[in-house]
């Protein structure tokens, strides 16, 4: 037996749509990075991105164990002296929800440039509605 090993070319993409309402973060998050990798695929191969696209819809109504959304901060830094910011979890989710989510899958993903194309295919929407019907995605249950 010879292990194949997957090429961009005979890679085919679906599109999965996830409603998160009343989902924990960070459970929806690792399925969401497993969809993005292609680890629920037999041809998974790390070199190549064999992920599909997911569409997270209803991003506002995630939720968060424990005290979360008011213990969890996230840091992020200028370069300067002083040029540190810190939102808590709380404060993120009312003011840009679907940038908790990317966080989230961000941090589940490999720290490498397929990491940035992986994340360029996942699309997250406040509401419930999304511009991608065209694609026809199979809804993904988590």
């Amino acid at each position: 037996m010879k292990t194949q090993v997957a090429k961009k070319e005979q890679v085919t993409r679906d599109w999965y749509l996830v409603n998160v309402e009343d989902r924990v973060l960070g459970r929806v998050a690792t399925q969401i990075a497993n969809v993005l990798r292609g680890k629920n695929k037999a041809m998974y191969t790390p070199s190549v991105d064999t992920g599909d696209f997911v569409i997270v819809v209803n991003a506002e109504k995630i939720a968060l164990t424990g005290n979360k959304l008011a213990d969890k901060v996230y840091y992020s830094h200028s370069g300067f002296p002083g040029g540190i910011k810190s939102i808590t979890a709380g404060k993120l989710i009312d003011k840009k929800p679907e940038e908790l989510i990317r966080k989230a899958v961000k941090g589940m993903l490999p720290k490498n440039k397929l990491a940035r194309h992986m994340l360029s295919k996942l699309k997250i929407y406040t509401g419930s509605e999304h511009p991608h019907k065209a694609q026809q995605p199979k809804a993904l249950e988590i």
